[in-house]
């Protein structure tokens, strides 16, 4: 086991207590192994603290602000070019292959580049002051509570809610100016003050071509991310932008760490997070499953136990064997209501649960004059003849714009039959996807579904008209197309 880091002062031990799980989290997500984590994060912990001390040096004399990130930021800036150093010394197989593709693609090199052509959250919380980049660091990546983060920081516990909220507005001015400083486009730059007014508001509308021109440009899609400080998309955009690769699954990671240092059973510990009503209602959906599963269980069993008439009188009845073992009841109403059976059912056809697909002459008890067996009856369904099948509601198309080793951007587009005074189109994803931002709807994530619905100012759509929308979202390992697309209910075709 590689040796961990050995403080040589006391700010250096007060560093490692509080910053060590922060990068071996990260280090463990650019290897391939527990050890060449540890020896990655040992490696990068000494030369992001060799980093901090020599750039206060060199400013100490001039008596300026040091112009680098916070510590913890600063450490992971050091995993990844701890790892790079490691990629060009021929240690790239004890790397993540996706870390090893991105190191050696031009996505790299936007983070040790011109400064410039950085990305906008990396410059952003560099121009904050010191102790705000902490304060923005810690509540809205690491997750921390407000209380906690107030104590770490010698901050006042009763207003570091509104220095927060402060900060949040002085990097949202920073990211805004340093948006207009890039070199951009004519047209990136034609959308830079829109993209301004629209990300002020809540309620703002957002024209259909800037919709388009966020769902395909990268660059001004991470200044959207940046500027928009309501919608959660705060802690992803930070995330992504000043660490690079890995950023969102980083975030994921600290979170839950975060949940398990503050234990289960305390649901206001991390009010200070943005919301994340995907994991609740998925936490709810398998616990009803499981509470369901039990109740049916131990119905079952009961029933199965209950002595009937015909048991109590040593002859074996209609539900019961020659040997005197219980076997379905066909007529037993609890059984019945409690215990569907499943069988299979061709389209259109009528479905009967609770009631027996085998032969009607070995069944007891009711008649049966349906000559078909139950559950496969397709009287009064008319199969449509060839040729003659109804036209879709609604057609959709899904476009991957972008992609990177962690993370995409996606738009989609719905075409509608008939006018929509609302809407709400929900899909689904194969591979586990995670949305973290989305424009021109709203949406919510449950599992593998998303549903986006409508804002206030697209929400009517005339007949043979379409919707758009944009997102960005997470991935591992596979990143199949978004599938199982309906709108309002209804199922739609692809274009």
């Amino acid at each position: 086991m590689p040796d961990l880091p050995t403080p040589q002062d006391a700010a250096e031990a007060a560093l490692f207590s509080e910053c060590w799980d922060a990068v071996l989290s990260y280090a463990d997500l650019c290897t391939a192994g527990s050890t060449a984590a540890t020896e990655l994060a040992a490696e990068a912990f000494s030369l992001g603290t060799r980093e901090a001390r020599e750039a206060e040096a060199a400013v100490h004399g001039a008596g300026r602000r040091p112009a680098r990130l916070p510590r913890i930021p600063l450490l992971l800036t050091a995993v990844r070019t701890t790892a790079a150093d490691w990629e060009t010394q021929g240690l790239g197989h004890r790397l993540d292959p996706d870390l090893r593709l991105w190191l050696n693609s031009d996505k790299a090199t936007r983070y040790t580049g011109p400064p410039l052509q950085r990305p906008i959250a990396l410059r952003g919380l560099r121009d904050l002051q010191a102790a705000d980049a902490e304060l923005l660091w810690l509540a809205e990546v690491e997750a921390l509570p407000l209380p906690v983060v107030a104590r770490r920081l010698g901050l006042d516990p009763a207003t570091v809610g509104e220095e927060l909220a402060q900060v949040r507005v002085l990097f949202r001015d920073r990211s805004h100016r340093n948006h207009l400083d890039m070199p951009m486009d004519t047209q990136c730059r034609s959308y830079a003050r829109l993209l301004d007014a629209v990300t002020r508001s809540t309620s703002g509308e957002a024209p259909a071509d800037l919709s388009r021109h966020l769902a395909r440009c990268q660059q001004c899609a991470e200044a959207a991310a940046c500027l928009r400080l309501h919608g959660g998309g705060l802690p992803a955009a930070l995330a992504g932008g000043v660490i690079g690769w890995g950023g969102l699954a980083y975030l994921e990671r600290r979170r839950r760490a975060a949940e398990v240092r503050l234990g289960a059973g305390r649901p206001h510990a991390l009010e200070s997070g943005p919301p994340n009503p995907g994991a609740h209602k998925a936490k709810v959906a398998r616990n009803g499953l499981l509470v369901a599963a039990v109740l049916v269980s131990l119905l079952a069993l009961a029933v199965s136990m209950m002595p009937g008439d015909d048991m109590k009188n040593g002859a074996a009845g209609p539900g019961t064997t020659a040997e005197g073992q219980p076997v379905a009841n066909p007529t037993s109403s609890v059984l019945t209501s409690s215990v569907p059976a499943v069988t299979s059912r061709a389209p259109g056809s009528a479905q009967t649960f609770g009631t027996p697909t085998g032969n009607p002459s070995e069944s007891t008890g009711a008649t049966n004059s349906d000559p078909e067996p139950q559950g496969t009856s397709s009287a009064g369904a008319e199969e449509p003849e060839p040729g003659e099948s109804a036209a879709p509601a609604c057609r959709f198309e899904y476009s991957l714009v972008n992609q990177w080793p962690d993370g995409f951007q996606a738009e989609v587009t719905v075409t509608t039959a008939e006018a929509l005074d609302d809407w709400r189109v929900t899909w689904s994803f194969k591979d586990g996807q995670k949305v973290t931002q989305m424009w021109d709807a709203n949406f919510t994530q449950s599992g593998s579904k998303v549903t986006a619905t409508a804002e206030a100012y697209n929400k009517s759509v005339a007949a043979d008209g379409s919707l758009s929308l944009g997102f960005l979202a997470s991935w591992q390992g596979k990143n199949a197309p978004a599938y199982d697309f309906s709108l309002n209910g209804q199922e739609c075709a692809k274009s």
